[in-house]
């Protein structure tokens, strides 16, 4: 089936809107804090640029040459050793890709005395990450790429006495909310919330497909999109139940209930309710692999 012209344009022709500003708050009484983040690609960078905005002293490391550029756009020091950006740190986030952490741990063991560290790696358990890195306390955290303009809904686990714990509560902050859970449930957080921006923009991004196929020049259909969004989450966060809202739009032999009897038909429910349960499969699976490789060596 040959795409329709328009559709093929909308994909061409939409542009992103400039950078969004990012607020942050300033956290009384950490100005200045240092923070290590060990591996600055996507949601590294992310935590870099929120940390930075808060008025952090930020060190960031990668491996390849556009990593550590990225980086001191955002405002923070630059280096390939792991060892040296620890050294000029209170707090360590550990951000690497899962078979990575390895490789990592053997760089930096021995090095994180008297160190916060904070692991975004997914499904390495804390109790791997404290012996492996003769390190404690050990939080681990899950954000997702929203930290950029300062929105991520990030989960934090470990420890909740303390001052490590408010400190580590308080610079994740910077990126958007924090809730703190069992370590038990962030494999089904990192598919809700990690993975969440990428499923709410591939269904987004269809919807306004759908408006182009309707009729609607791209950007119209968009904006509908997200402006309709936007509204129905407020609606939501100030209690008006999902399936109430669903109802006071829907009318009788109507053009919501002709679009919903379409959803249904082609199970766009259970597909999402799958979809979820699938990414947190693969998280545990990921995050198992990774972490009996870490606690054999």
């Amino acid at each position: 089936m040959v795409k329709s012209p328009s559709i093929l344009a909308y994909h061409k022709a939409f542009k992103p809107q400039a950078e969004l500003p990012l607020k942050v708050p300033r956290i009384a009484g950490l100005e200045g804090f240092k923070i290590a983040v060990l591996g600055a690609g996507r949601i590294g960078s992310s935590l870099v640029k929120s940390f930075v905005k808060c008025g952090f002293q930020v060190t960031a490391t990668g491996r390849r040459e556009e990593t550590l550029r990225r980086a001191e756009s955002l405002g923070a020091l630059a280096t390939r050793d792991n060892k040296a950006a620890i050294a000029s740190s209170e707090t360590v986030i550990i951000s690497v890709k899962p078979f990575q952490l390895h490789s990592l741990i053997r760089e930096i063991k021995g090095h994180l005395d008297g160190k916060i560290v904070v692991s975004i790696v997914a499904g390495v358990k804390r109790s791997t990450l404290e012996n492996a890195l003769e390190a404690a306390p050990v939080y681990r955290a899950m954000p997702n790429i929203n930290a950029s303009i300062g929105l991520s809904s990030t989960a934090l686990s470990g420890p909740q006495d303390g001052e490590a714990a408010k400190i580590v509560e308080s610079i994740l902050s910077c990126s958007g909310k924090v809730y703190w859970i069992p370590e038990e449930w962030l494999d089904a957080w990192t598919a809700v919330s990690g993975s969440m921006p990428a499923f709410a923009a591939l269904i987004i991004d269809a919807l306004a497909l759908g408006g182009v196929s309707a009729g609607l020049p791209k950007e119209l259909a968009m904006n509908a999109v997200l402006d309709s969004f936007k509204g129905t989450i407020e609606m939501i966060s100030r209690g008006v139940h999902p399936m109430v809202l669903r109802d006071e739009v829907v009318t009788p032999a109507g053009v919501t209930i002709a679009g919903l009897k379409i959803m249904e038909y082609m199970k766009v429910p259970s597909a999402l309710i799958e979809a979820v349960e699938e990414a947190a499969r693969k998280a545990r699976e990921l995050g198992s692999i990774v972490d009996n490789a870490v606690r054999g060596s």
